[in-house]
């Protein structure tokens, strides 16, 4: 028997919404228009471009958690694992919509990209102009020269921070996307999975990671890693994972970077911090400058024991963007 605090496994996720909009209901509304996209109740910067993101569930805080102040406008909300439709792109988009257009910012799967095509096509016929950029992060769902088709996991989140930043300091759509654009080009990351995650309306895992084993470059829903190992210590977790995202990236120089360690669901925090040490002997050894730390969960798999690491290389325009304030509702300083 599945163990989780579970009513209804068919209906988890308007359960979860439901506590969501009830626990940040100063913030956060359902829209009027579609149950599974929520909106900020005001805009601050009245006629900015909007932002709007959207995916499914199972990955908190992401998608939803990124709804804020200067971040993310409005949300579509997809069932577990499963891509929001076309419809519920365009009522976000509707939502997001001041008049100066809107910035669709998303991962790079099959789905949503199906979706969010039909969706901009849906909103130009109603005369609003849309532009979208999809993160492609993941290094290990694609070679290096068909990038492209790489995966967006927690290096998303960047590209939302400096979105929501460009777009609050009154940046236009085709700004906002260049800048948007920018920060995924810079951004790599790799995921390493130890144990599965369990689909509440299945009840069980979809795929298994044998005991003593760990799945190198696993993807956020188990799409099948580079390659399944015998289970390693940290450090040399931590190892493999940073050395795999400098190779990607083959840096000339030195450079400036903000690293994330984000765990997948059941990672202890403990944890992360202990590949934290590692990941940044190395970085310091390779002469690179560590502008910011994310260390927490920021894109997760459910309930996954894993962990993700990212890493962003920073110009000072995305320094800046970074630091810009923002309040996403999911991750509330108190």
């Amino acid at each position: 028997m599945m163990q989780r605090f579970v009513n209804n496994s068919d209906f988890i996720v308007d359960d979860m919404l439901k506590g969501f909009v009830k626990a940040h209901k100063d913030t956060v509304k359902i829209s009027e228009r579609n149950k599974h996209v929520l909106r900020l109740k005001s805009y601050q910067h009245e006629g900015k471009v909007g932002i709007i993101t959207g995916g499914g569930s199972g990955h908190e805080p992401a998608f939803l958690g990124y709804l804020g102040e200067n971040m993310i406008d409005a949300v579509a909300i997809g069932e577990v694992f499963t891509s929001p439709p076309a419809q519920m792109f365009y009522d976000a988009i509707l939502e997001a919509d001041q008049g100066a257009g809107v910035a669709c910012l998303f991962g790079n799967y099959a789905g949503d990209n199906m979706n969010v095509k039909m969706a901009i096509q849906m909103a130009e016929d109603n005369n609003i102009t849309v532009k979208c950029v999809a993160a492609n992060d993941d290094v290990a769902s694609s070679p290096k020269d068909r990038k492209e088709k790489r995966h967006g996991i927690a290096g998303g989140f960047f590209m939302w921070k400096v979105g929501g930043a460009k777009a609050a300091l009154g940046g236009s759509l085709d700004e906002i996307i260049q800048t948007a654009q920018k920060a995924v080009d810079n951004t790599r990351s790799i995921c390493v999975g130890l144990s599965p995650c369990t689909i509440p309306a299945v009840g069980k895992s979809n795929f298994e990671i044998a005991p003593d084993t760990m799945e190198f470059g696993i993807g956020h829903h188990g799409e099948p890693g580079i390659r399944i190992e015998k289970l390693k210590s940290a450090d040399e977790i931590a190892e493999e994972m940073t050395n795999t995202l400098l190779n990607d990236f083959s840096f000339e120089k030195k450079e400036d970077l903000a690293v994330m360690i984000s765990g997948l669901g059941s990672t202890p925090m403990m944890e992360l911090y202990v590949l934290y040490n590692k990941v940044e002997e190395i970085l310091n050894k390779e002469g690179h400058n560590i502008y910011k730390v994310y260390i927490g969960n920021y894109v997760t798999s459910l309930d996954m024991n894993g962990v993700s690491l990212t890493l962003m290389n920073m110009d000072d325009e995305l320094k800046d963007l970074l630091e810009y304030p923002a309040s996403p509702v999911g991750m509330k300083n108190y």
